[in-house]
């Protein structure tokens, strides 16, 4: 089976149907919905811009990273530094400063560990993303364990982001654009040479490719993806701290991008949502008896994580899409 089937690269015209359906069920969503929801859903689209930015690197270039959260979590810190204490910063400058900034400590970062290969490199990455951790938990200077607060969404001018409808259509602009631009670069000769690093890196240096210099530029590109995911974050919730650069971040990150299917962005759209809609039922399941459900939601969402990896290996999405050829078929 080729790199593109195993990893759903093509879409086929059932699942781009679906794809189009959600897009307009999540432009329609917000005028029947309450502003709880509203900001639920908002969520659910910042964590699908973080998930896609981790699927350029395990989908399409075949590098796991157990530290992707901590460029998510340092934009989120460089929105909080660049905002005064009484007013609004401006979005126009302080979004691609974030952004630059989560890429630059990605490109210094990734110098020393795309050098590493296999189990190697997921524990490289950790050990970096703990650092980084760790240098903002301790310092109070930077926060510290109580993190740091944002006063005021960004100020956007020609918008008012206070406003959570306006901040929800922000977030799913950015969301389009970045699934527009990665599906983009997934079919571009840099993304075909990141998807032959995946699948033999020893042929693609054997043919004369620098297979570091790809792996890095890819690793960079990831991290400032991921930095506009975490600005977001910041700019709604009003809050960051370390958390968001933690072990546990990271690790929801590539779960998402498991449980949607890897390789076409759209699998870590829907990874995010279904992970975050999984999590939201599990913590509200019942007590039954003196069992409290909702309490072990961990167990819950791990037993169908493991069902979705033992029984639909390409995610929801290859799920997905096999149910339609299978519908396909019966009509034939």
């Amino acid at each position: 089976m080729s790199a593109a089937k195993t990893n759903l690269e093509t879409l086929p015209r059932g699942l781009q149907v679906a794809l189009a359906l959600a897009l307009v069920a999540l432009l329609a969503f917000p005028f029947f919905s309450t502003d709880f929801y509203t900001q639920m859903v908002a969520r659910m689209m910042i964590l699908a811009i973080f998930a896609m930015s981790l699927d350029l690197l395990q989908g399409v270039t075949g590098l796991v990273s157990l530290g992707h959260a901590a460029f998510f979590g340092l934009a989120g810190y460089a929105l909080a530094f660049l905002t005064p204490q009484a007013e609004a910063a401006s979005l126009w400058w302080t979004l691609p400063a974030a952004v630059a900034a989560s890429a630059l400590a990605a490109l210094v970062i990734g110098f020393f560990v795309v050098r590493t290969r296999g189990i190697y490199f997921i524990m490289v990455t950790m050990a970096f993303a703990q650092m980084v951790f760790f240098l903002f938990f301790d310092n109070k200077v930077l926060g510290g364990s109580d993190g740091i607060y944002i006063n005021f969404k960004p100020n956007a001018g020609l918008f008012d982001l206070e406003n959570k409808r306006v901040f929800y259509y922000f977030t799913l602009a950015m969301l389009v654009l970045v699934y527009l631009f990665l599906r983009r670069l997934l079919f571009s000769p840099f993304g075909r040479a990141l998807a032959g690093i995946r699948v033999n890196e020893h042929r693609m240096r054997a043919l004369g490719f620098g297979t570091f210099g790809y792996k890095l530029a890819a690793f960079t590109l990831a991290g400032g993806l991921a930095g506009l995911a975490g600005y977001l974050w910041g700019a709604q919730t009003g809050f960051v701290n370390p958390e968001l650069m933690g072990f546990h971040m990271s690790a929801h990150a590539i779960m998402m991008v498991i449980l949607g299917g890897m390789g076409n962005f759209a699998g870590a759209i829907a990874g995010a949502f279904a992970f975050e809609m999984l999590l939201h039922e599990a913590k509200d399941l019942p007590t039954i008896g003196s069992f409290n459900a909702g309490k072990h939601w961990q167990l819950w969402t791990g037993l169908f994580i493991v069902a979705v990896v033992a029984f639909a290996p390409r995610g929801l999405l290859g799920l997905l899409e096999r149910l339609l050829r299978r519908k396909d078929r019966d009509h034939e």
